[in-house]
């Protein structure tokens, strides 16, 4: 294998400036601070009344009234579906190579055997040709994300899970928004997850929402997210309560909540925003021979636009360029089986093994503006 020392991120992080373009900036609705200030002032700013309005409000908008769960980050919300999957130690379960280590470190938590496929090159979404190779009758989940905003093909993913009667858990980070066939990313499997960081589309400082079909499941998750306790029933005052299964302080808290609830006021503009900068960068850079769009080709399903990426060779020197003009780029995520968690021997998986070092993510975020982004593909189409 070739020596990759050469393709290491020696720029450090960009500070706001006026003429500096960014890779990333919070979204802090309009009326977040007035909301967050309300609830400092009220009785509740841990678990209360506003994180319940924020579930119901969210389901609605984006799960077809599923039931969900609010948690404190999106890291949460995975374990929290992982567990509700029944999923136990020894089992395998199919995930990704190439996304945030939250969607995998679960897992170890678990003692859950981590089998990673190959991503497909033209989305750097999972194969599916690979998780028909890798499954088998060990297999008892398949875990997707949806890279940058992009939805899966979820058709072919959900058509093998069904043949071995096991689910596909969504790590639906990046697709706040997304829509595949026609339908929102938060409708189509048995388990979605959804995170707030602070960069995410809307943001509860830190957060996390997972939501599931079965609604059998909400009690338990209920219970999983608050130590295993039933929360409503110690607050009535009974306290023969018995506590039977291992929880979690996974809570959301009402400040978070306050955040949330005002960003999904102006989530359609977010939304509008940061696929129009998507758009930009679509049009001034398909054609040009020295770069590849990842994800520009799917016609069936809506970009949620978190980030933008594209395939070039010599990134190093393209991201050095970029950065005599201000300009911060990076990888962001990177191929998991890198690291020694997850015991770092890089696997056969010829797509990533491919387009590993020649990734790069470009600014997208709601304080650029189009013209931001056409500076970005104008310095770009200077060439490196």
């Amino acid at each position: 294998m070739k020596n990759r020392s050469s393709a290491q991120n020696e720029f450090p992080l960009m500070e706001k400036g006026e003429n500096n373009v960014v890779l990333f900036h919070p979204h802090i609705p309009k009326n977040g601070i007035n909301e967050v200030t309300n609830t400092l002032n009220s009785r509740w700013i841990g678990q209360g009344p506003k994180v319940d309005m924020f579930e119901q409000k969210f389901s609605s908008k984006f799960a077809n009234g599923n039931p969900s769960i609010a948690v404190g980050s999106g890291t949460d919300a995975l374990h929290l579906a992982y567990l509700l999957a029944e999923l136990k130690e020894g089992d395998e379960v199919i995930v990704p190579v190439f996304t945030c280590t939250a969607t995998n470190i679960p897992f170890l938590y678990m003692g859950v055997k981590i089998i990673f496929a190959d991503i497909d090159a033209e989305t750097m979404n999972i194969s599916v040709a690979h998780v028909k190779e890798l499954i088998n009758e060990k297999t008892k989940a398949i875990v997707c994300v949806h890279y940058g905003g992009l939805p899966c093909d979820m058709d072919e993913l959900k058509a093998i899970a069904d043949e071995y009667n096991i689910p596909v858990i969504e790590d639906a980070a990046h697709a706040l928004g997304a829509k595949y066939k026609g339908k929102s990313i938060g409708e189509i499997s048995d388990f979605t997850m959804y995170s707030f960081q602070a960069i995410k589309h809307i943001t509860t400082g830190d957060g996390g929402l997972l939501t599931f079909k079965n609604k059998n499941l909400l009690e338990k998750s209920k219970r999983l997210r608050w130590f295993g306790i039933d929360r409503s029933a110690k607050q009535g005052g009974i306290w023969e309560n018995d506590i039977y299964e291992v929880g979690y302080k996974y809570q959301m808290t009402d400040i978070g909540a306050s955040l949330g609830l005002t960003a999904l006021e102006e989530f359609d503009e977010i939304l509008s925003h940061r696929q129009n900068i998507l758009k930009v960068y679509n049009e001034n850079l398909v054609g040009f021979n020295d770069v590849k769009l990842i994800g520009t080709n799917c016609t069936d399903r809506e970009h949620a636009a978190w980030i933008c990426t594209i395939y070039v060779e010599n990134r190093l020197a393209l991201q050095s360029k970029l950065r005599d003009y201000n300009i911060e780029s990076a990888q962001v995520h990177y191929r998991n089986d890198r690291y020694s968690i997850f015991g770092k021997r890089r696997h056969n998986l010829p797509n990533m093994d491919m387009i590993e070092d020649n990734y790069l993510v470009l600014p997208l975020h709601t304080r650029m503006s189009g013209e931001d982004a056409k500076r970005v593909c104008d310095v770009i189409k200077t060439g490196w």
